[in-house]
């Protein structure tokens, strides 16, 4: 398949890379001159975007997103797929997909789970929103980059469905966080609270999985000083645009309002940025009640 991918960062990158190494005809883009001796180069999005039955985003948010749809739209031949692998907001999301139909292309918005790591591995998680047919198209695709991609419905539904998923992640993560802290203060072990929790009805996967205590549990950032596996950058990134969407469609979200102020506080004005979004935990160890 002749394929374009726009955004070459840390995601984007190894993403067509796995798609080139599986044989497919790859041509790059990046406004900050990426390439790569794996693949084609080209000197625009547009250029990019000539004569491919898919082209593939992988942009920071919602505002590049339009602005480069409306460059690779035109260029687009009819019944081409534009396949946005972006987290943006859902009415860019949306907004992009009516324009890209309106011009006879399938469009999918089809943000990812998994991180840097996933996207190397090629074992990404796709939350897929958009036209069935277009879905069929990027299948195979799916395939080689990620482990799963679940359809989850009308355009915008995948960017739903990833700010619903890491808005329940930023709330469990900070839970699990203030435990620990708790736990800390009350004198019990960290080891005993992750064996009993973890098999109890307060497991999640940020303590079964993730787990923010350094020693305890499957191996984590919390082992390697909080290097980032999902930073608290984007977690934050994430939440605002729970928040976002939760006043666009008028529900009612306190906990998910809670971690975002959480988050901003920790990356803003405190030491979160850069670091894990799990290092929330000693955020709260240093902390007092009042």
């Amino acid at each position: 398949m002749k394929i374009a991918f726009i955004g070459l960062g840390n995601m984007g990158l190894p993403m067509a890379l796995n798609l080139a190494r599986a044989g497919h005809d790859v041509t790059g883009f990046d406004v900050a001159g990426v390439t790569s001796d794996a693949f084609a180069s080209a000197a625009s999005a547009a250029e990019a975007a000539r004569g491919t039955a898919v082209v593939i985003t992988m942009l920071p948010n919602g505002d590049i997103l339009r602005a480069v749809a409306d460059e690779v739209i035109p260029a687009m031949d009819q019944g081409a797929v534009l396949l946005d692998c972006s987290t943006v907001d859902v009415a860019s999301a949306r907004d992009v997909a009516e324009r890209a139909r309106a011009a006879r292309l399938g469009a999918l918005d089809a943000p990812v789970s998994g991180g840097t790591g996933g996207a190397e591995a090629g074992t990404l998680t796709f939350m897929v929103g958009g036209d069935a047919d277009a879905f069929e198209t990027a299948k195979p695709l799916f395939e080689i980059m990620g482990q799963k991609a679940v359809h989850c419905g009308a355009s915008g539904n995948g960017q739903a469905a990833k700010i619903c998923n890491n808005m329940i992640l930023g709330i469990t993560m900070i839970g699990t966080c203030e435990a620990f802290a708790l736990a800390d203060k009350l004198g019990l072990d960290r080891q005993a609270m992750f064996d009993v929790v973890s098999t109890s009805s307060g497991q999640s996967w940020s303590m079964n999985t993730y787990c923010p205590a350094p020693g305890v549990g499957p191996k984590s950032p919390a082992d390697n000083d909080y290097k980032p596996g999902f930073a608290a950058d984007l977690m934050l990134k994430d939440l605002r645009l729970a928040q976002q969407a939760a006043e666009q469609a008028d529900a009612d979200t306190p906990l998910g309002a809670a971690a975002r102020d959480l988050y901003a506080a920790f990356v803003d004005t405190e030491d979160g940025a850069g670091r894990d979004f799990s290092a929330m935990l000693p955020r709260f160890e240093g902390r007092g009640r009042g």
